[in-house]
């Protein structure tokens, strides 16, 4: 889109009630009807790599129904992204669901496809096993990238029952890869029990740091923040969020669920404080509808994602006005 053109935002809610019309995130209209976009919201429905309970691929549209709630103006970080940048919903990237290899090289070519157009991603899973392929894609473009995990768990493990591609290695496999940059790596949010020491001590040799539940807890959201912020600094950053990295209580409908994780308003401040950090591309994943109670999980799920959405729109119109 160019700086003269306005972007085309979501359907009024004071003539089209909420509850009417295409599901699309946000009420914004379809990547075919705008032709392009600054911002892809894009769904994988996939769920083959789950360790435990089943579902996330239905996450994608149960996210879609709850943005139905969401306003076009931002007041916590003082924006209207829709206005601001081309926000568009890309529909779905149509996977193997037998097949894991299949699914992620399907996935990392659609995202080569989309980032080519110039967009960067919003994507909306499915399991965590998509993060691999998007991070792929992503560093074609910029290299390798700050990563900023927000999960219950590591995801740094090596195989289950023998499985490089699974949702709890995609961040082994991507350091492996050379596609992160390990000097700025942080998981936030994990607790619970582990397999055995050894899981920190390899994680830490990968590079990551680590901001548990309890740390969020006890330092608060600010201070949280800016120890992220210094972390990262001006690198390009990817944001992968699992949403078992809040509590059970604010996120029930997830495969994996850990007591004594973040509040919603926690991951959100989180979020807001990284406003000023160059997020080229971002993922919420995990969200298991059939485990969800009142659409707590697709709800804090679609605000969540809305929070990346306005960082991005704010940082391309900044560049724009350049």
């Amino acid at each position: 889109m160019s700086s003269t053109e306005t972007p085309r935002g979501p359907v009024d809610s004071s003539r089209v009630p909420r509850y009417a019309g295409p599901a699309t995130f946000a009420r914004l209209p379809r990547l075919d009807e705008v032709g392009t976009a600054d911002v892809a919201v894009v769904g994988v429905p996939f769920d083959s790599g789950v360790s435990y309970r089943p579902g996330a691929r239905f996450g994608g549209n149960a996210i879609r129904e709850a943005s139905r709630l969401l306003r076009p103006y931002n007041p916590a970080q003082d924006a209207s992204p829709f206005a601001l940048a081309q926000v568009a919903d890309g529909g779905d990237i149509a996977v193997n669901p037998f097949n894991i290899n299949e699914a992620v090289e399907t996935v990392e070519a659609a995202a080569d496809d989309l980032l080519g157009t110039g967009a960067r991603l919003m994507t909306l899973g499915g399991d965590h096993t998509i993060a691999l392929p998007l991070l792929r894609s992503v560093a074609k473009k910029h290299g390798p990238v700050a990563l900023l995990h927000f999960d219950a768990h590591l995801d740094t493990w090596d195989t289950y029952f023998g499985a490089e591609y699974t949702h709890g290695t995609p961040f082994r496999r991507a350091v492996e890869e050379g596609i992160l940059d390990t000097e700025a790596l942080s998981h936030v949010g994990t607790r619970g029990p582990l397999y055995g020491k050894q899981d920190l001590d390899d994680d830490a040799k990968m590079g990551f740091g680590i901001v548990t539940s309890a740390d969020v807890m006890r330092r608060g959201v600010d201070e949280v923040a800016d120890q992220l912020r210094r972390r990262i600094g001006d690198r390009p950053l990817y944001i992968s969020i699992d949403i078992d990295c809040l509590d059970p209580a604010h996120a029930p409908g997830t495969g994996t669920p850990e007591a004594g994780g973040m509040t919603s308003r926690e991951l959100l401040e989180i979020l807001r404080g990284l406003a000023s950090c160059h997020l080229v591309s971002a993922d919420v994943v995990e969200v298991a509808p059939a485990y969800d109670h009142a659409e707590i999980t697709s709800v804090a799920a679609s605000h969540t994602a809305y929070e990346l959405t306005t960082i991005m729109s704010r940082q391309i119109a900044e560049a724009r006005s350049k």
